[in-house]
């Protein structure tokens, strides 16, 4: 707590403090914020010390903690960081079973066992990406909590493309790809009983700084480095996915996904495209016509049968 509380005073400075009056304000001795200064240094954080003047923050680097994620919002009002953690949906998850509050994020450096749509796994490795989930208790039916992924989606695609200059599409229902290939995933998880939900858990991974890829995904998979040829520090992507994610959940929340969904589908690649659509009974092309109010893709089949999909693969030609 006190590494944070003399982050928190430094990065609202404008100027110089010094050693002394940082030890008043904190209550502890010269010595301890000599300490914690050496450690924001560890973490990344540029700080100057002049004789006479003291301390001052000069440059961030590409750290992962509260400090620089945290927002005034309800989505990111409370950040918990880790190094490394099986899962963020994991910890997320113990914290929702123990009553932490709406809008709490979980955010990690690494997962060692991530998790991706159908089971699949996410790989994050160290110090590449961002890997964060979010609490939820929306107070809506369990019917609907699919389009909380829908919400998120367009969250993440608004902060790369608007933010970050990373021309990105959603593929519905749950990644953001640029360039065909897929550079986020999202996975939403529900607790609770079939009519009442206790809570609900958006995990968000995006590759950031990947320079490649294993050979077996290599073809599907990308990075804003990749597309971009830019390094970009994590914690302000972070930062603005949650931004933007707490705008359109309000919106969501109050009014449905019919709120969010001319947005939605300005921004998803499915539309006007030839699908192919892989369920329990088997599969079949179609074409994609809408996202309708409750989130559903419409797809018009060959047969001129129009229908709704709510679950299943769908895939889009030319894109992974």
């Amino acid at each position: 707590m006190l590494k944070e509380n003399l982050l928190d005073y430094l990065k609202s400075s404008k100027d110089y403090v010094s050693g002394e009056k940082l030890g008043e304000i904190l209550g502890v001795s010269r010595s301890a914020v000599w300490k914690e200064i050496r450690a924001l240094r560890k973490d990344g954080y540029i700080i100057d010390a002049v004789t006479n003047r003291g301390y001052m923050i000069r440059d961030v680097g590409d750290v992962i903690n509260s400090a620089e994620i945290k927002t005034n919002k309800l989505i990111g009002s409370k950040v918990i960081c880790f190094d490394e953690v099986t899962s963020t949906n994991e910890e997320c998850k113990k914290l929702g079973l123990n009553g932490s509050e709406e809008g709490t994020v979980v955010v990690s450096d690494t997962q060692t066992s991530g998790r991706g749509r159908l089971g699949r796994v996410w790989k994050s490795k160290k110090g590449t990406g961002v890997y964060m989930s979010i609490l939820l208790r929306p107070d809506i039916s369990p019917v609907k909590i699919p389009s909380v992924t829908l919400c998120a989606g367009l969250a993440v695609c608004q902060a790369l493309k608007y933010d970050f200059d990373i021309d990105s599409e959603i593929k519905w229902p749950n990644d953001i790809v640029c360039g065909g290939k897929k550079i986020c995933g999202i996975l939403t998880e529900m607790t609770g009983q079939l009519q009442k939900m206790d809570f609900v858990i958006v995990g968000i991974g995006i590759n950031v700084n990947n320079e490649d890829f294993p050979d077996e995904i290599k073809d599907k998979a990308s990075s804003m480095f990749l597309i971009s040829r830019r390094k970009f520090k994590r914690s302000p992507i972070a930062k603005a996915v949650l931004e933007r994610f707490d705008k359109i959940y309000s919106d969501f929340s109050q009014n449905g996904f019919k709120a969010i969904k001319d947005e939605y589908e300005k921004n998803c690649i499915n539309i006007g495209k030839r699908v192919n659509i892989i369920n329990r009974d088997g599969g079949f092309e179609a074409l994609a016509v809408e996202v309708d109010d409750n989130g559903e893709l419409v797809v018009l089949k060959d047969n001129g049968e129009k229908l709704s999909v709510f679950s299943g693969e769908v895939s889009v030609r030319g894109v992974y």
